[in-house]
């Protein structure tokens, strides 16, 4: 049962693909305005989580709550119009279209009725300049940017990244850092990372959960990262 701050919730979820059980028996609450890091080795299930919690895979057990309401069967289209926004590792940005074109998609999420584009030129304004620029074009960086934009062209209550700072520049990184707790602060949006980035985690993470084998198996402050030992530990580093 979500607590009545929990914006997200996870009750005994497993999922997977086909037979394979990839996420086992995870339970976590996301509060409303909260940024928690998902952290682990490569392979321990981090994306199929994330996919799970977007309804990409549907839950073999166990159940998903969004703003208090029952999702475990709602596909992705639904969840995101209902406020639920996914930036994919790799980005996934629409190489043909324009940059002005892919922002427009992002009005499905919270199912606005038209892109929000004065809202993501305030936090990158290098779209605006880019409007009439097939995205395949930009840098791994200006794609990232643009993959989170959007999201934020709709009407967004929670982000989920993964691995947001994978091919992007160091300062594009910091800035990515800096816009996610903005996001946070001045719109009271709820943020989901999965990142292997430490300095990232550090700068936006109000804690980490850590993941094994497919489960949560623990709990750490960002800040406990500092210690080499305890980063080998949880991390592929």
């Amino acid at each position: 049962m979500a607590s009545s701050a929990s914006q997200l919730s996870l009750a005994a979820v497993q999922s997977g693909y086909g037979r394979v059980k990839v996420v086992q028996n995870v339970s976590l609450e996301v509060a409303t305005g909260e940024i928690v890091a998902v952290i682990g080795r490569n392979g321990v299930g981090k994306s199929t989580l994330m996919k799970t919690i977007i309804g990409e895979i549907a839950p073999m057990s166990g159940a998903v709550s969004f703003r208090g309401l029952d999702v475990t069967r709602l596909d992705a289209a639904r969840r995101a119009r209902l406020g639920v926004g996914y930036v994919p590792q790799g980005r996934d940005v629409f190489a043909r279209m324009t940059v002005g074109e892919n922002l427009a998609l992002g009005r499905r999420v919270g199912g606005a009725p038209a892109a929000n584009l004065e809202r993501v030129f305030g936090f990158f304004p290098i779209l605006e300049k880019r409007l009439a620029q097939p995205a395949g074009s930009m840098s791994g960086g200006e794609q990232q940017q643009l993959a989170i934009g959007r999201i934020l062209a709709g009407r967004p209550d929670i982000i989920l990244l993964d691995e947001p700072s994978e091919g992007v520049q160091p300062n594009i990184v910091q800035e990515i850092g800096r816009i996610i707790r903005r996001l946070r602060d001045e719109e009271r949006l709820t943020v989901l990372i999965v990142e292997q980035n430490l300095s990232l985690i550090r700068a936006v993470a109000d804690r980490c959960v850590i993941m094994d084998k497919g489960a949560v198996v623990g709990e750490i402050a960002p800040e406990a990262l500092d210690d080499p030992e305890t980063a080998a530990r949880y991390l592929s580093i």
